[in-house]
């Protein structure tokens, strides 16, 4: 009786250990195996230039700490900024829509929707949204404390 209790614990252990493997390995696979059509990160440059929009090159950075800005524009359909001029270096992306710049010198530029631009520094320029959605802009200023981000010319009425 006793020989017959320890070959049913034995018969018992091995089906155990038998079907705990057979669980384990398949969980191993389960975890090891992924989906074909993973979806990996893409990076794309959009832009790497030492120019402005209009071929001019741009200055040096500032001397002394910098202070970085980001800023969102929307622009409505039919809508432009005021004539201005940025001190400091400044770029960005547009996200949404169509932007016309325009240069006091009449030079113009069309940035289409997911493009990058570099603005002019030290230049008058203004943007305006031609088409009938609204423009989304962001820009991203390499500025300094104190430093206006654009330096307005009301006193020109093109």
């Amino acid at each position: 009786m006793m020989n017959n209790l320890i070959q049913r614990v034995q018969w018992v252990m091995v089906a155990t250990l038998v079907c705990g493997a057979s669980v384990l390995n398949s969980c191993k696979e389960a975890k090891t195996e992924e989906p074909e059509s993973a979806a990996k990160v893409v990076s794309t440059e959009l832009i790497r230039t030492s120019q402005s929009w209009d071929g001019v090159e741009l200055p040096d950075y500032f001397q002394g700490r910098p202070e970085l800005v980001a800023v969102k524009y929307v622009f409505p359909a039919g809508q432009k900024l005021g004539w201005h001029h940025h001190v400091a270096m400044n770029y960005g992306v547009l996200v949404q829509g169509e932007l016309t710049i325009i240069g006091l010198d009449g030079k113009t530029k069309v940035v289409h929707e997911g493009e990058a631009v570099v603005e002019m520094v030290g230049t008058i320029h203004h943007g305006e949204n031609r088409g009938t959605k609204d423009c989304i802009l962001y820009m991203f200023y390499l500025s300094q404390k104190d430093l206006p981000l654009a330096v307005q010319h009301p006193e020109i009425t093109k």
